[in-house]
């Protein structure tokens, strides 16, 4: 390995305090000479000389050489690196209820943080050293190693264990990096590989810091306990068995697979493991190949700087990992955490829930984190193979079932499932074939098929049959990247009874035949009864057969009709102009064929509405495809007030309309394509939200008001919007704003200022309180969710569901605290401390303030708000105390008809994802 050496000191680092006491003394003899007397001068020259001396030697080493004494346990000395990022020394690590424990170790830590954070430890496989008025530990060169010993009886409790030569003179060197290297002294270049005979960074604990490499012979393995640096039961390393050199392992007690990084999907040759790139990054020790292999995509910034609309890729430097650590914990978790802000940030955990441990349900075991009441059950046709232990939670055992190859057996079809490597895999024509081929195959537990031209496979000219004959483990139900999976199962109900030959009735006497020939009277009434019923129950189903016909047939002309009225209003509306709406209307085929048929690979994301996907055109022209589900509550009217509003409003900060689709019961809606998704997935994420600065979240506040007031004032249509929210705000590739869905906006007449309805919709938490408890709106409704989206991007929390104390149980709330006590900039979102320029920090809390006043006659018009926002000379008023906002159960049951807590009547969850 290549040790880095930019800021180590070299053999004899101790004396270099020397040459800048003797150029300090020439440089002031020279001064002296000339301003003091000659006694004077020689006194002042030794006391100062005198003085950086000591100076010189109370500053801490970075280096041990053979010839020095051990470093002692006594608190008084240790190693520091030449930069002061890292020291060593004996520590105690302290217990779980603050107190020191008994036993002593040798380690590496960060110099000057607090609490510390061990990232090495020597004496980890033997006991510590003990801790008596007797005898104290020591670190030392000792018989050609490096060693941990007891001072007085010389025991050694660690060693580096090389075969080298006693008398050899060497020298250990704590580096920049936290890199502890032991080397040979004397050489003009000790630090050459040759000298090199044994380094931390190839011999490392629990942890994994910026400059290791993660090789086939290095592993990380936990400490025994939260308090104890022993030798845990968990390890990470490189899966050297598997066939993906790229995936990782962590195991447990060195054998058992405890979890695994993702795998290829079936059938692709792209690299989809769940690293975290900027992980993987670190694992290669920042290497070329690994960015040119994974296209230069590990972590990006969102810029403006480029004005060739394009996203531009940025790599983080490398000096923003110098406080970044890999950890695999006593739990056997893979953490990657972040010092910011004083405290340990974990970015990036494995496994993130019991589904992501490896195998969790055992074999032929279904892992599903959405299931009710256990996270596993077996697959279709098997039980449990241990039922006592699957009660009591274990499911290590795994499910089984009886033979294969029974006469009556089918394929039940798993969606999305995550399973492990198949055994066989075949080129086939159809389905049919690939079914057939495991029907023939009597170890045949499961295919899976890919048709041809749909897979990410470098071939997929030739669709692909891939089959399990032994098990199925690892597997997960609803996964993201998971395949389609047809599961062998028998079925049980149609297994034909073996033919058994009639039963031979005894002879009777000839009375009692004819006796029995005699129908008696009751059997007769019974079966004219029967009769009767079963000719009323023909007619009733005949009756209602005619009713659903001929509901069917009104439901066709209805929808008929609502094409014909859609149609009829975007081309004679009452509000056309001299050349009516331009809104192409595109036929169904191409819009399938634009999304693949609207395969999941270009689902961007599911809203209360429905789905949405990245569709591209003939031209090459890409475009986000919004498919109104069918059991959504957004009907004819929601989708006419898309289709027309959207298309007479044109402005930069409002999302243009491209077309629609009305097709049977299919309603589509087509947009223009936004990269960067919506709001919400920046402000709300823990690393997104760390790529948007002050700079990008003002532009984005000035740019949603001039949006706002384009609709409120500019427009020839007054439009309220009615269901303003973070989730509506999509990005464009220059991060600008623009508002979106206009379901729910209403048409205002141009003097009017307000209107009602009996029907209450919108989104909790964003809906003004004359709306939400009177039906009232007006254009101050939308002032209303303006002020709670401001506070929501520049604080970087959402409005709902943070806040469960008595005070302050909302944003606003808490907002309006803070703005009282004179405490406004205690709201700023941590990640804008660099960034944030405060005077419009707090000129944006204010106008936030003021936009939620709970009278709407208080609340600013969204030109006085951009005119606020905007001037530098502005200065905006005094805000009055918010309404009374309700807990999430608490509000009152007149105010709406559902029966959600949390939602008033028809309260819509609209499409987060951004299109």
């Amino acid at each position: 390995m290549k040790v880095d050496t930019t800021t180590s000191r070299l053999p004899g680092a101790k004396h270099m305090c020397l040459s800048p006491c003797i150029m300090f003394i020439s440089n002031l003899s020279w001064f002296a000479n000339r301003m003091l007397s000659s006694i004077f001068s020689s006194y002042a020259l030794l006391l100062l000389c005198f003085s950086h001396h000591l100076f010189c030697s109370a500053t801490a080493r970075d280096t041990l050489t053979s010839r020095d004494d051990p470093i002692r346990d006594d608190g008084s000395d240790g190693l520091v690196s030449a930069g002061g990022r890292f020291e060593l020394g004996f520590f105690t690590p302290p217990t779980e209820a603050g107190r020191s424990g008994n036993g002593r170790y040798v380690g590496i830590w960060y110099h000057n943080m607090s609490p510390r954070t061990v990232v090495w430890v020597a004496n980890r496989e033997d006991q510590p050293v003990a801790v008596n008025s007797t005898s104290t530990g020591a670190f030392a060169i000792k018989d050609g190693n490096l060693q941990v010993l007891d001072n007085t009886s010389g025991k050694s409790y660690w060693s580096t264990g090389l075969e080298t030569s006693k008398s050899l003179n060497l020298m250990v060197s704590l580096m920049d990096s936290g890199n502890l290297v032991l080397l040979r002294d004397g050489d003009d270049d000790p630090l050459a590989v040759k000298n090199i005979l044994w380094q931390s960074f190839q011999n490392p604990t629990d942890t994994f810091i910026p400059g290791m490499v993660m090789d086939q012979s290095l592993e990380l393995t936990s400490w025994r306990d939260q308090d104890d640096p022993g030798i845990g039961n968990f390890t990470f390393k490189l899966d050297v068995e598997g066939d993906n050199q790229n995936q990782y392992v962590i195991t447990k007690l060195k054998s058992i697979i405890y979890w695994k990084s993702r795998e290829p999907a079936i059938g692709t040759s792209v690299i989809s493991d769940e690293m975290h790139p900027a992980v993987a990054y670190l694992l290669s020790n920042f290497s070329q190949s690994y960015l040119k292999k994974i296209n230069s995509s590990i972590i990006f910034r969102p810029t403006r700087r480029n004005s060739s609309h394009h996203k531009e890729i940025a790599i983080l430097p490398r000096t923003d990992y110098n406080h970044t650590r890999l950890v695999i914990d006593f739990k056997g978790n893979i953490q990657f955490l972040l010092w910011n802000k004083n405290k340990w940030t974990t970015i990036w955990s494995e496994p993130k829930d019991q589904c992501s441990v490896f195998n969790a349900c055992g074999n032929f075991g279904l892992c599903n984190m959405t299931s009710g009441q256990s996270v596993c059950k077996c697959l279709p046709g098997y039980k449990p193979q241990s039922p006592d232990k699957w009660k009591s939670r274990d499911f290590s055992d795994g499910c089984t079932r009886g033979s294969l190859c029974l006469k009556n057996e089918t394929f039940s079809t798993l969606k999305i499932m995550k399973v492990g490597k198949p055994e066989i895999k075949i080129h086939v024509s159809t389905e049919t074939e690939c079914k057939n081929s495991c029907l023939n195959n009597c170890q045949c537990i499961a295919y899976s098929y890919a048709e041809a031209g749909k897979t990410r496979r470098r071939d997929a000219s030739t669709s692909m049959c891939w089959i399990w004959d032994s098990q199925l483990d690892s597997l997960q139900e609803e996964y993201a990247d998971g395949r389609n999976l047809s599961v062998r199962v028998f079925l049980a109900d149609s297994v034909e009874e073996p033919s058994k030959p009639p039963l031979e009735e005894p002879s009777k006497p000839p009375l009692e035949e004819h006796s029995r020939r005699q129908i008696p009277l009751s059997l007769i009434v019974v079966a004219v009864l029967v009769s009767i019923i079963f000719v009323a129950c023909i007619i009733s189903i005949y009756i209602w057969r005619r009713k659903m016909t001929s509901k069917r047939d009104q439901i066709s002309r209805g929808q008929f009709d609502s094409e014909r009225q859609l149609k009829e209003l975007i081309e004679t509306s009452e509000f056309k102009e001299e050349e009516g709406i331009d809104v192409p209307l595109f036929d169904l085929q191409s819009i399938l064929d634009a999304t693949d048929n609207f395969s999941d690979a270009n689902k961007l994301g599911q809203g209360g509405y429905g789905p949405v996907y990245k569709g591209k055109l003939l031209g090459g022209q890409e475009i986000a495809v919004k498919r109104l589900s069918r059991v959504s509550g957004q009907g004819l009217q929601e989708f006419k007030n898309e289709v027309v509003l959207i298309a007479k409003l044109q402005h930069r900060n409002l999302v243009r309309l491209k077309g629609y689709c009305m097709k049977g019961e299919e309603k589509i809606l087509l947009y223009e394509y936004m990269p960067n998704k919506s709001l919400d997935s920046f402000i709300f994420d823990r690393t997104q939200k760390m790529f948007l600065n002050w700079e990008m979240r003002f532009n984005i506040i000035l740019g949603i008001a001039r949006g706002l007031l384009y609709l409120h004032q500019d427009s020839r249509l007054r439009i309220i919007h009615r269901d303003l929210k973070t989730s509506n705000i999509l990005l464009d590739e220059e991060m600008n704003p623009k508002i979106s869905d206009f379901g729910l906006a209403r048409i205002v007449g141009g003097k009017e200022t307000e209107s009602s309805t009996n029907t209450v919709v919108g989104t909790y938490g964003y809906m003004s309180p004359e709306y939400a408890l009177d039906g009232t709106f007006s254009v101050k409704s939308d002032v209303f969710s303006f002020g709670v989206v401001v506070l929501e991007i520049i604080s970087g929390k959402k409005n709902t569901g943070l806040y469960q104390s008595k005070e302050t149980f909302s944003l606003i709330n808490h907002a309006w605290r803070l703005w009282t006590e004179n405490k406004v900039l205690d709201l700023m979102d941590n990640n804008l401390d660099e960034s944030c320029n405060k005077s419009q920090f707090i000129k944006c809390v204010n106008v936030g303030l003021l936009c939620v006043q709970e009278d709407p006659v208080d609340r600013p018009a969204m030109s006085n708000v951009l005119t606020m926002l905007d001037s530098e000379i502005a200065i905006p008023p005094t805000p009055k105390q918010p309404p009374f906002v309700m807990r999430r159960g608490n509000r009152s049951s007149t105010a709406s008809s559902s029966t959600k807590p949390e939602t008033f009547s028809e309260i819509t969850t609209t499409l987060v994802e951004g299109r």
